[in-house]
């Protein structure tokens, strides 16, 4: 059976942590999807659709990986394709307590469900997509923050 693992979030936008988990992971999963979820509490910045091509560009040598938006719950979706494993990182003990309540509601959904947390690298432990929106919200530059070029990419809710 194939190790088929999920890496869910809004992804906006990814980031070079999202990136360095999901590189991480395919040294341990057979197939990795970053899957694009609606969260009903979060108004999206980048539409969603623009963030699925720009990260299914970032991964194109990559057979490994493939990206796909989904609506409603990560557990059900991980059911549709067959994935067993949720992978999720790590940057600090917040992230820890947060992380586990949501992986032990997953669970509860999908008992088959197993989530797999990586601590994120050093380096990349203080991005996170808040603080991009708000420098790129402001003008400010975010290459150093993301895998991808922003520069034709439009906001949603650019101010």
């Amino acid at each position: 059976m194939k190790r088929i693992a999920i890496f869910p979030g809004s992804f906006d936008p990814f980031t070079n942590g999202h990136y360095d988990v999901v590189q991480r992971g395919c040294a341990l999963f057979d197939h990795i999807i970053i899957a694009l979820g609606n969260n009903s509490s979060k108004n999206r910045y980048f539409p969603v659709q623009d963030m699925v091509e720009i990260i299914e560009g970032v991964f194109k040598d990559n057979p490994k990986v493939r990206v796909q938006a989904y609506k409603g719950l990560t557990a059900d979706f991980a059911k549709e394709v067959d994935a067993r494993f949720l992978l999720r990182g790590l940057r600090n003990t917040t992230d820890f307590e947060y992380e586990n309540t949501i992986a032990q509601a997953n669970r509860h959904v999908n008992p088959e469900l197993e989530t797999v947390f990586l601590i994120t690298s050093p380096s990349l432990a203080a991005i996170n997509s808040s603080i991009i929106r708000e420098i790129h919200r402001f003008g400010g530059n975010v290459q150093d923050f993301i895998p991808f070029s922003l520069s034709s990419l439009p906001a949603d809710n650019p101010g």
